[in-house]
């Protein structure tokens, strides 16, 4: 179930337009690579320490493939891909990497994962007393 504050937000683009309340999904807690192992192992006949070891392996692989420009898909859990934020420049001569602010991770969900996690699939429940 996904807790939801309820948050009061103004319209950015008219600030004299009356405030809106909208839901914000709550985070109950973390999940780590060692959990996810514990589970894994729990489900199958592999031991957690196998487990852990093959999550962290797959995880510095994934590290490495993002590094090298590569689109990194996860069947059934979706695909990675890295993306940067640059300054503009007058001309395409001036574009080096010294114009990269940001690097972003993309993350695109696989279309399984899409109909496993949707407002139809997920339980909710408001928060109340909450407004933020």
């Amino acid at each position: 179930m996904i807790n939801l504050n309820i948050v009061e937000r103004p319209n950015p683009q008219d600030r004299e337009a009356e405030n809106k309340f909208y839901a914000q999904a709550v985070a109950t807690g973390k999940t780590d690579l060692k959990r996810l192992a514990h589970l894994v192992s729990h489900q199958s006949t592999v031991r957690k320490g196998d487990c852990y070891a093959v999550i962290t392996s797959l995880l510095h692989n994934i590290i490495d493939e993002l590094k090298q420009g590569k689109i990194v898909k996860l069947d059934e859990l979706g695909s990675f891909q890295l993306g940067v934020q640059s300054n503009g420049v007058a001309s395409a001569e001036e574009v080096n990497p010294s114009v990269v602010k940001d690097l972003r991770i993309k993350f695109r969900p696989d279309a399984d994962l899409k109909v496993a996690l949707n407002n139809k699939t997920v339980k909710f429940k408001v928060l109340t007393n909450n407004v933020a």
